[in-house]
């Protein structure tokens, strides 16, 4: 078996991660900033190329965009069980890592098959998803407990950075390529590349137990879901999830009701960007403060407000802008909150593991998700399948905010 030894952090570093940031954390915001520049470039152009491009139908994509949310939610209990299992954060999360960056040849060749892309954004996400949990792990595992919330923010601000600059970067690619596709995706592989050296270089590990007998680690896994607070965090981030509605559907939306000319759609992800970029620490550190679960809420109600002004019946640039806007909110304040209150609910030697467990069922409902509401927008309309999410989306978040979890900084 693993027996439990954790090892103290000196008082000299105690001391100075109560005043800043961990480097560990920079570190690692370095890395998902490289990172997100060359995801973001082809996510940018990916949506717009399969239903202009490819002709696919609202439907369509939403099966393909729920298989690419879902797949992560397969690998990631993987991911954060290997993790956990070997000790080796900095190892299973660089294997994510690199295995994304290969999937970016992988487009070279897809071509303009659906079924090659949907095998390689697969793949990508299996790389996303093995990393994931691994690297909050190392975040939460690098920092002070009652500062979780400003490290995540910290991080989640440095990787908005890198989703700010892919479309730019994207767009600046196919403006020098004269629109070669393949010349994005090649760009982003290197600059992918570029982001598992950094990792390599600067991350150090964080184990927390020494190695001498295995013992099963999928018992005590399962056994953190009989945790209270642990166990509610997950229900109601699963649910929350099922009632949301996917980037690439907001931005779809956009297009189509302010009627964006095709040469703009890879710019629309700045806005949730920059807003995401500028109060990702504020709302981490309020989180701190005020109570991380409030913030998450709170994050889901500028959804609500968003999906609101999508299905409205009034039209003009500027309530474009503020969904935009509102959707960046939303992610400022739920992406690393949620890991900040899930994280203090969790044993040290098993944190990969129940991340991992949070975000697999928001994963999984997510990826439901996209494909209900690509099923009510071609059945129905666009309007009336946001205006049935928001209304859904109100609902479990009275709900959540009656029967909130207990214990912790949740």
């Amino acid at each position: 078996m693993y027996i439990a030894t954790a090892r103290a952090t000196p008082v000299g570093d105690r001391a100075g991660l109560a005043r800043r940031v961990s480097g560990n954390v920079l570190a690692l915001g370095a890395v998902s900033l490289v990172t997100d520049v060359s995801s973001e470039m082809v996510t940018a152009v990916l949506p717009l190329y399969l239903v202009l491009g490819l002709g696919l139908s609202p439907l369509q994509f939403g099966l393909l965009d729920g298989l690419y949310a879902g797949v992560t939610a397969v690998v990631r209990l993987l991911g954060g069980q290997l993790a956990d299992r070997w000790q080796r954060l900095k190892a299973v999360a660089g294997f994510g890592y690199g295995l994304s960056a290969v999937c970016k040849i992988g487009l070279l060749l897809a071509g303009s098959s659906v079924a090659a892309i949907g095998a390689v954004l697969a793949a990508d996400r299996t790389g996303k998803g093995l990393r994931t949990a691994p690297r909050d792990a190392l975040i939460s595992l690098s920092s002070e407990p009652d500062m979780l919330g400003r490290a995540f923010g910290v991080h989640r601000a440095m990787d908005t950075v890198g989703a700010f600059l892919g479309p730019l970067a994207a767009m600046a690619v196919l403006w020098l390529s004269l629109g070669s596709y393949d010349s994005v995706f090649f760009t982003s592989f290197c600059i992918a590349a570029v982001g598992v050296l950094l990792l390599g270089l600067l991350v150090r590990d964080q184990p927390v137990l020494e190695r001498t007998v295995l013992e099963s680690k999928a018992k005590a896994a399962l056994g953190l879901l009989r945790l209270a607070p642990f166990r509610r965090v997950c229900a109601w981030a699963a649910l929350l999830g099922l009632v949301t509605i996917s980037d690439s559907f907001v931005y779809l939306v956009l297009q189509r009701r302010w009627d964006i000319a095709a040469v703009y759609f890879p710019l629309l992800p700045l806005g949730t960007a920059g807003v995401y970029l500028l109060l990702a620490v504020p709302l981490g550190r309020l989180a701190d403060r005020v109570g991380r679960w409030k913030v998450f809420l709170g994050g889901h109600l500028a959804l609500v407000l968003a999906l609101t002004i999508l299905c409205g019946p009034f039209d003009g640039f500027a309530l474009a802008l503020c969904a935009l806007a509102l959707h960046g909110l939303f992610y400022a304040a739920t992406d690393g909150v949620l890991m900040a209150a899930a994280g203090p609910l969790l044993p040290p030697e098993l944190r990969a593991t129940g991340m991992a467990l949070v975000q697999t069922g928001q994963a999984l409902t997510r990826m439901l998700s996209s494909v209900v509401f690509g099923a009510a927008w071609t059945w129905w309309d666009v309007r009336s399948a946001v205006a049935v999410t928001a209304g859904a989306l109100v609902l479990v978040v009275v709900a959540a905010a009656i029967v909130r979890p207990l214990g912790g900084r949740a």
